[in-house]
C-alpha cells in the first residue's frame, strides 16, 4: 500500500494524503515468446485540506523496458505494447482500475541445432507518478516494480520448445521422505544436504550444495554421463560389485549439474538405493527441468519435506 502526501509546489504546504494499493502480476508462458502484465491501481482513499479538489488528483503507472545484449543471443529484439503510460484521474482508477500490457519477442523458427537458442534478455520496469494541479510533482515513484525475462527457443529440453520466463524466480526441486516412490532419494539428499557426515565420500567438513547454494543444469550428454562413471565407481569402492541386487547408484548432486562428482571438489554423494526409487527420483528432477523451462547453466535448488 502506498500512503503519500501531496505538497504544493513550493513544498512547504500539505494539500493532503492519498492512499491507495498497486499490484502487478506478470504472466510467463511455455509455448510463446511472450509475457503478459495486468496492473492495477485500487483501495484508493483521500484526505485533502478544505481548499483542495481530490476530483483533480492523478496516478500515473508508467512502463519501460530494456535488453541486455550482452548476454542475450544474436539480434536480441522486444516488442513493447502500443501503450505503456496510464496516467488518470482517481474517479478514472476507480472506475477501471486494471490494465494489461503484453511484450513479445519476434520468433525466427527453430535455430537452436545451429547453436541458437534465440535468448533475449530483457527487463521490464515501472515508475509510478502522483500529482495534482497544485502540488509539486511526486518524486519517490522511480521503478517501484521491475521484472526479469528470458524468451527462448531452445528445443526440446525445455517445455515445449520456446517460451518465456522469470529468471529471478527460484525455481525448486520438491520431494518428501514420505513420498513411497521417492523416499529413499529425498532421505539421500536430505542426508547429503543436512547430514554430510553421513555420506560417500566422507572427509571432514564437508558441505553439499543445493539448499543455500544454487545447482546449474547441464545439458551436454558427454558431462552427464562422465559424472554418471564417476559416480558407479564410487559407488562400486565403497559396496563393491552390486550388480543382480535390484539396487542402483544414486547421485546427488544430480549427473545433469555442473556440480555433479566431476567437478573436482569432492562435494557429492553417492548411495545404492532402490533402482525404481531411483528412476522415479530422476523422472522427478526432468519434470522440474521441463515445467520450469531450465536451460544449460540455469540455477535451481532443492528442498526435502519430512
Amino acid at each position: 500500500m502506498f500512503d503519500l502526501v501531496l505538497r504544493d509546489v513550493r513544498g512547504t504546504t500539505t494539500l493532503g494524503r492519498l492512499w491507495f494499493d498497486q499490484w502487478i502480476l506478470g504472466f510467463a508462458y511455455d509455448g510463446s515468446r511472450r509475457v503478459d502484465y495486468v496492473s492495477s491501481i485500487e483501495n484508493i482513499r483521500v484526505q485533502p485540506i478544505p481548499t483542495e479538489d481530490a476530483k483533480k488528483w492523478r496516478i500515473g503507472q508508467h512502463f519501460h523496458h530494456n535488453i541486455n545484449a550482452s548476454s542475450s543471443d544474436p539480434d536480441p529484439k522486444v516488442t513493447a505494447p502500443q501503450t505503456m503510460n496510464r496516467d488518470e484521474l482517481l474517479g478514472v482508477w476507480d472506475t477501471k482500475p486494471h490494465w494489461t500490457l503484453t511484450y513479445t519477442s519476434p520468433d525466427k523458427g527453430a535455430l537452436f541445432d545451429r547453436g541458437n537458442q534465440q535468448r533475449v534478455f530483457s527487463t521490464v520496469a515501472m515508475d509510478m507518478s502522483a500529482s495534482s494541479p497544485n502540488s509539486a510533482p511526486f518524486t519517490g515513484g522511480s521503478n517501484v516494480y521491475n521484472s526479469s525475462v528470458r524468451y527462448y527457443y531452445a528445443g526440446n529440453i525445455a517445455g515445449k520448445h520456446k517460451g518465456t520466463v522469470f529468471t529471478k524466480a527460484r525455481v525448486e526441486l520438491v520431494m518428501s521422505q514420505k513420498d513411497p516412490a521417492v523416499n529413499e532419494s529425498a532421505l539421500h539428499i536430505y542426508d547429503a544436504l543436512n547430514r554430510p557426515e553421513r555420506t560417500f565420500p566422507s572427509w571432514p567438513g564437508k558441505s553439499i550444495p543445493g539448499s543455500k547454494e544454487p545447482l546449474r543444469r547441464v545439458v551436454d550428454p558427454g558431462s552427464i554421463e562422465k559424472n554418471r562413471k564417476k559416480s558407479i565407481s564410487e559407488c562400486k569402492k565403497v559396496w563393491g560389485d552390486y550388480a543382480g541386487s535390484g539396487l542402483e547408484c544414486d547421485e546427488y548432486p544430480f549427473a545433469s549439474t555442473k556440480e555433479g562428482s566431476t567437478k573436482g571438489d569432492n562435494r557429492f554423494s553417492v548411495r545404492l538405493i532402490d533402482g525404481k526409487d531411483n528412476r522415479k527420483g530422476g523422472e522427478r528432477l526432468n519434470e522440474t527441468y521441463t515445467l520450469n523451462r531450465v536451460l544449460d547453466g540455469d540455477p535451481f535448488y532443492v528442498k526435502i519435506t519430512n
